[in-house]
């Protein structure tokens, strides 16, 4: 019997993308130092997503003209973005480390080929390794790190597949979305040979960073707490090793839940919860799904501490720009005794814990964020979870002119344990969600996950 055959996967090129040399490039700043924002992500995993597009064409048909446009968009919309083409540094006579760009550099760009089966890859279930070849990667030693890779790769006859990898104490994910929704405008907008693109506001970056107050001396807090992980004076801008290791078996899958879902779980906790409130599909999504996954997943802690990002902006006082690109989101963690979440409606539960976490950030959105990085550390013990994207991102939307993602993956998940969020592909005002679990956990969460929306 003849064995299946295993899918080739060549890379065809690896090169460099610099921003094109334009009038732009004058009045975008080369250097950025890093905020508290930043300097809180300064050890975590990058930002890995992949965008899925259809194009049921031939190999030499996309690198005729699709890679071409590609490149030249890229290249115009770094002009906006200088310091996303260079690197952090930590240099001994800075307190904080810095985002530097020097004339000369550039992106790391790879082109890929591969005849993977690019209908299953869109699925929502495939195997997580299966995505693994699509993922660019960022040059990262102790001293220097660069903050932006991508990579192209394509599918004959089927797709193609944009992979961005971001260095996560360079962008949030807002910012990430933002540049990507420049280089798709600048590319779906057929600039041919131009040498300069202007870009709308509402895709303009705002790069000043006297916006962000730091009375509480939160910056030096995150500083003093990276440079003694590890040793003393630890200027090391390599990933936190404590981030959790894929399975081997692990399985990518993504679950939906519809406007009625949403409803039908607001109506539940409604008449459950003792105190009423005002119930947001943020807090009702991830009560609902963290319930599933404890009872998926029967932690052998006793604490559970879910981790959640808040977007400051319009939060701060007084509010920033939307379009502030860096970093700029608080956490908020809501902590739980495992048993309760097993045992009990878990799904109450939690949602108690993350309205209450909503009421503080009412109050402060800072506030106890001093002791974020210190706490997470000492959490090391408990079983974490988290929250990765957003639906307010809208990445469905990211268009380069040839029609809106079949799928928008979220890879960086399958080594830091999160779940994540975004509007739903189907475009009817659901929910997305991606997780990556071992095969019997997620054959688990599917169960509950599914049952449970039928019992309301």
């Amino acid at each position: 019997m003849t064995q299946p055959s295993t899918p080739s996967f060549k890379v065809v090129q690896v090169c460099s993308v610099a921003p094109l040399q334009g009038p732009t490039l004058s009045t975008t700043p080369t250097s950025l130092p890093l905020t508290f924002f930043d300097l809180l992500w300064l050890r975590f995993p990058p930002v890995e997503r992949l965008f899925f597009y259809s194009f049921p064409h031939s190999s030499s048909s996309f690198f005729d003209s699709v890679l071409p446009a590609l490149k030249h968009s890229l290249s115009l919309t770094l002009q906006h973005f200088l310091p996303f083409a260079g690197n952090i540094t930590w240099p001994h006579d800075s307190s904080i480390p810095i985002i530097n760009y020097f004339p000369g550099d550039a992106v790391s760009f790879t082109v890929a080929e591969s005849n993977a089966n690019f209908t299953h890859l869109c699925s929502h279930l495939c195997e997580a390794e299966k995505r693994q070849p699509l993922i660019p990667h960022l040059n990262t030693s102790h001293e220097q790190a660069s903050v932006l890779a991508l990579q192209v790769t394509v599918f004959p006859n089927s797709g193609f597949c944009i992979g961005i990898t971001t260095h996560h104490a360079a962008f949030d994910g807002k910012s990430s979305t933002l540049f990507m929704k420049s280089w798709a405008y600048a590319c779906s907008n057929n600039l041919g040979e131009s040498s300069s693109l202007s870009l709308p506001q509402h895709l303009t970056p705002f790069f000043d960073r006297s916006v962000i107050k730091d009375p509480e001396g939160i910056s030096q807090a995150y500083v003093d707490a990276w440079m003694n992980h590890g040793g003393s004076n630890n200027r090391s801008l390599k990933v936190w090793e404590s981030i959790n290791a894929t399975p081997s078996d692990a399985v990518k899958g993504l679950f939906e839940l519809t406007p009625s879902h949403i409803e039908k779980l607001k109506q539940h906790a409604n008449s459950k919860m003792k105190t009423k409130v005002k119930l947001s599909t943020f807090s009702v999504t991830c009560a609902y799904v963290l319930a599933c996954l404890v009872k998926a997943e029967q932690p052998k802690t006793n604490r559970i501490v879910f981790i959640f990002s808040v977007d400051c902006r319009s939060r701060l006082d007084p509010p920033i720009p939307a379009t502030y690109f860096g970093n700029c989101v608080g956490g908020q963690m809501v902590v739980a005794e495992t048993k309760d979440l097993v045992e009990n409606d878990g799904f109450i539960t939690t949602l108690e814990g993350i309205n209450e976490a909503l009421i503080r950030v009412k109050d402060g959105v800072l506030n106890g964020a001093k002791d974020l990085v210190s706490n997470m550390q000492k959490a090391t013990t408990d079983r974490i979870f988290s929250t990765a994207g957003s639906p307010w991102f809208e990445v469905y939307s990211t268009d380069f002119g040839w029609g809106r993602p079949k799928k928008v993956d979220m890879a960086s998940i399958d080594r830091t344990g999160a779940f994540s969020l975004s509007e739903s592909r189907n475009n009817d005002g659901g929910i997305e969600i991606g997780l990556v679990l071992c095969k019997r956990e997620m054959e688990a969460f599917s169960t509950l996950f599914v049952q449970g929306l039928e019992s309301f």
